[in-house]
Order: structure tokens, then C-alpha cells, then sequence
């Protein structure tokens, strides 16, 4: 398979080295491989008169002098100054007879060539657009094949055919092959940047990152005269080898784990953390100060409330212990819990219940919202019964320091 195919081994191509075709040529046609793209007839002692025969979706093109003369279709032609008008401009053929004359002739075919392969030597390190800060490069491997068809002959050969007269088929694909590798290295870097797609994502987004490689370098194939026709992946993935790669892998799988057993135990991520805190203040004496360095935005001692709730503002309000905030516009009104000698909250009830199946929340914690007039166990309020299951005594009230 090739695109130029004049160094044959065959004799079928005249290559420079052995003795012309004495006389003149009477019938020019097509010899070459079916999978050649442009064929070189191998002799130039061309006559008036002769038959030209241009098969199915090829073109035969006269050259003369590095100059593209004139173009034929399909069919069978009879050469004529008639039909070569302007090769007769330039060596004035005459009309009549079997008249001698020199010009190369061409064959370009048309027909698609697919499974033309490209790949890439070495991996294209792509930014993560989540670590752009710290340019994270991950190891992108990629491999496919595309399609082209000659769309315009003489543009394709006035670029190769009039510069280079011996042009190998190396010479071609490997011109094609590095042009193709260049852009798929700057376009897919750019797809991920603009998209915000992960190069851990890349098998997934593989016939879009396709379609958009491909639509960056049509312009560049129509340059030669060659449209692209398709380009598609077979492969698309960062380089599993990778250490990098691996340790993302392995972090996704766990985040996607924690993710998973969250939805199977009815949690959101916000009150798995606050569950947490919870059991961390319940279980430890004086750990207002080191919860407060984690940062979470709770404020503990002082009676500074809002761990949880539903807004992220309510996490870093300040309350005093004796001292609440108008409540939010709802039907229940929230609750403050007493635990470890902390004051927490204000959570609203749907807190309260997950709290209460945690074990965080018993019927003798004490308890505290706008209106009452002082601490009471949780048992003992109407509104929070239900969150236990069963009735119990309600405790005795305690005695506050």
C-alpha cells in the first residue's frame, strides 16, 4: 500500500535505472496497486492519437516542466491538440497524425482510504483541570486509525509532485503521521481545559475528544488537497502504569466506596461529618477547644452553637448557652442538645432523627429550645417522642451548674 509508488521492483514503474520503452506510447492506463493513492505512468514518449484510459474515481493528470497541463476524468480519451489545450501552448503540437511529444502522466485515485493508523510514541502528559494549580501532568496514551480521500488533485501534486519529484511513501505518511500526533497532542490538552474533563475521564469521553480532534485538523489535510474523512480512537486512557495514575485511581475508588455506603445508611456527606464531631465530643472530656481547631467552623465553649443544619452558615454562628436566635421560619422550632457539658446546635428535626438512630440523641439528653424555661430531657418533650419509637418516664430535671 502506498500513496507514490515509483520505486517498484516490478518493472511495472519505470525507476530511472533501466532502459526506456523505445517507440511511441499508443495506450496510457493504469498499472499500479489498487491501494495506491497517486501512480506515476512509467514513460514520457507520449504521440498524438493515443488512448488514455482513466478508471472509476481516478483522475490521469498531465505534467510537463514540473506544471500541471491539464486534468482528465473517467472514461477513455483520445489524445488531441483538442483536448490538450494547454500543452499545446506550450510545445505547440500539431493537429493530425501520431506526433511525438513528452509529458508525464499522473493517476490520482479518488477512493477513500481507510485504517490509516496513527499513534502516539510517547505518553501526552495532560493537566487535571481539578490540580491545575499544582500542573498535575497525567500520562495519556492514544492510538486509532483515520480516513482521507484526495480532494483536489492538482493541489496535491503541486505541493509534493512540482517540489519533489521522488517522493516515497515513507516520506508521505510519516509527513501526515507527525502533523496528526502534533495535533492530537495540543487539541486533547485543550479539550480537557475547556470541558473541565479529567484525563482519568478520557475512555469515556473518547468519541467526543474524536470529533473534536478531528474537527481542528480538517483544515490542515485540506492544505494538501486531502479531506478527512473520519478519525476515531481505538485507544484513549491514561498509562495504568503510572504511579500517579494508580494512586488517583485508588483514590476515586475510595471516595466512590464512602459515597456508596452513605446513601446506603441514608446520610449526606454533612451529617456523616457532623456524626463524627458528635460522637468525638461525646466520648472525650474537653474537646471543645481541639474541635474548634479542626476547623469545622463550630464554636464549643461560650455556648457558640451551629455545628450542623442544612445551611453552611448556621456552621460557624456564635450562640451563648442561655441565649438563642430568633427561630427560622418552620413549623418545628429547633432544639439545642447538652452533651458533655457542650452546649451544640440548633439542629432542625430532620438532624434530630439522625442523630436519635446514631444513639447520639437518647431520651435523657437534655434538651432546649426558644420558649422553654429551662433544660429538659429530650423524653419529655411532645415533639421529639417520636424520634424514639416508645414513650419512656420521663426523667427528673437536672440540676444546671
Amino acid at each position: 500500500m502506498g500513496f507514490f509508488n515509483k520505486l517498484r521492483s516490478d518493472g511495472a514503474t519505470y525507476d530511472g535505472q533501466g532502459e526506456e520503452r523505445r517507440g511511441l506510447i499508443d495506450i496510457i492506463k493504469y498499472n499500479g496497486d489498487p491501494d495506491d493513492l497517486i501512480w506515476k505512468f512509467p514513460y514520457d514518449n507520449l504521440s498524438i492519437g493515443a488512448q488514455l484510459i482513466v478508471n472509476r474515481s481516478q483522475e490521469a493528470i498531465f505534467v510537463k516542466g514540473g506544471a500541471v497541463c491539464d486534468v482528465f476524468g473517467e472514461g477513455t480519451h483520445t489524445l488531441s491538440a483538442r483536448n490538450l489545450p494547454l500543452l499545446d501552448k506550450i510545445i505547440n503540437l500539431p493537429f493530425g497524425g501520431n506526433s511525438p511529444f513528452k509529458a508525464e502522466v499522473w493517476y490520482v485515485n479518488k477512493v477513500t482510504r481507510r485504517g490509516l493508523k496513527f499513534g502516539t510514541p510517547n505518553p501526552i502528559r495532560v493537566v487535571d483541570p481539578r490540580y491545575a494549580a499544582v500542573e498535575m501532568g497525567i500520562p495519556i496514551r492514544a492510538h486509532g486509525d483515520y480516513s482521507i480521500k484526495v480532494a483536489d488533485s492538482l493541489l496535491l501534486l503541486n505541493d509534493f509532485v512540482g517540489t519533489q519529484h521522488l517522493f516515497t511513501t515513507d516520506d508521505f505518511v510519516e509527513k501526515f503521521s507527525t502533523m496528526v500526533v502534533q495535533e492530537l497532542n495540543k487539541h486533547i490538552k485543550k479539550y480537557s481545559r475547556e470541558n473541565g474533563i479529567s484525563p482519568l475521564d478520557f475512555p469515556e469521553y473518547a468519541p467526543e475528544i474524536a470529533d473534536y480532534v478531528k474537527e481542528n485538523l480538517v483544515g490542515r489535510f485540506a492544505a494538501y488537497g486531502v479531506s478527512l474523512e473520519d478519525f476515531q480512537f481505538a485507544h484513549l486512557a491514561p498509562n495504568e502504569d503510572d504511579p500517579v495514575v494508580q494512586k488517583l485511581y485508588s483514590n476515586r475508588i475510595e471516595a466512590a466506596t464512602k459515597r456508596e455506603n452513605r446513601e446506603i445508611q441514608g446520610f449526606t456527606y454533612q451529617q456523616e461529618r457532623q456524626l463524627d464531631i458528635m460522637e468525638t465530643a461525646a466520648g472525650n472530656e474537653g474537646t471543645a477547644g481541639s474541635m474548634m481547631g479542626m476547623g469545622m467552623g463550630m464554636g464549643m465553649g461560650m455556648g457558640a452553637g451551629a455545628m450542623f443544619g442544612q445551611q453552611m452558615s448556621q456552621m460557624s454562628q456564635s450562640m451563648n448557652p442561655m441565649q438563642a436566635p430568633p427561630p427560622p421560619p418552620t413549623a418545628f422550632t429547633p432544639y439545642y442538645l447538652y452533651v458533655n457539658n457542650t452546649q451544640q446546635g440548633p439542629f432542625d428535626q430532620a438532624t434530630l432523627r439522625t442523630l436519635a438512630s446514631a444513639g447520639t440523641l437518647t431520651p435523657q439528653t437534655l434538651v432546649w429550645k426558644q420558649g422553654m424555661a429551662g433544660w429538659a430531657a429530650a423524653g419529655s418533650q411532645p415533639d421529639l417522642i417520636g424520634l424514639f419509637g416508645t414513650t419512656p418516664p420521663p426523667p427528673p430535671p437536672p440540676v444546671m451548674p
